[in-house]
């Protein structure tokens, strides 16, 4: 597994988790999400059945937003997707830590016997000259 340091516009560091073979992430750690308005002209259906008051409550905002309540509920529903993508697969650390892994990837600390071994053990048994 490849953890990504990416350093931001404000000269943050954040380790990436590594990203499946579709969702690839760019060079700031943004994952290519799709917006409910995206240049595909798919659709896809979603049924929901909830409780009267969490209607009327979803319904109440929507209105106070000037925005139907399918709109409400998608964009809403988008963005906490997003969030909770994001949360699961981006790892912010914090300045010490940041210095930490730029100084043992700058400078990795020598292997210990152990690995030494087990490296010689896999180069035997996978690549025999």
């Amino acid at each position: 597994m490849f953890w990504a340091v990416v350093s931001r516009a404000d000269h943050s560091l954040e380790a990436v988790a590594p990203a499946g073979p579709a969702t690839a992430v760019d060079g700031y750690g943004n994952l290519p999400y799709f917006s409910p308005m995206n240049s595909r002209n798919t659709t896809a259906r979603l049924e929901a059945r909830l409780p009267g008051e969490i209607h009327a409550l979803l319904k109440r905002a929507a209105e106070l937003q000037g925005r139907s309540l399918t709109d409400f509920v998608v964009t809403a529903a988008s963005e906490a997707a997003r969030k909770t993508i994001e949360d699961m697969e981006i790892l912010r650390l914090s300045a010490d830590d940041q210095l930490r892994i730029a100084q043992a990837v700058l400078d990795p600390p020598s292997p210990v016997p152990a690995l030494v071994r087990a490296a010689k053990r896999h180069r035997e048994r996978v690549d025999p000259a």
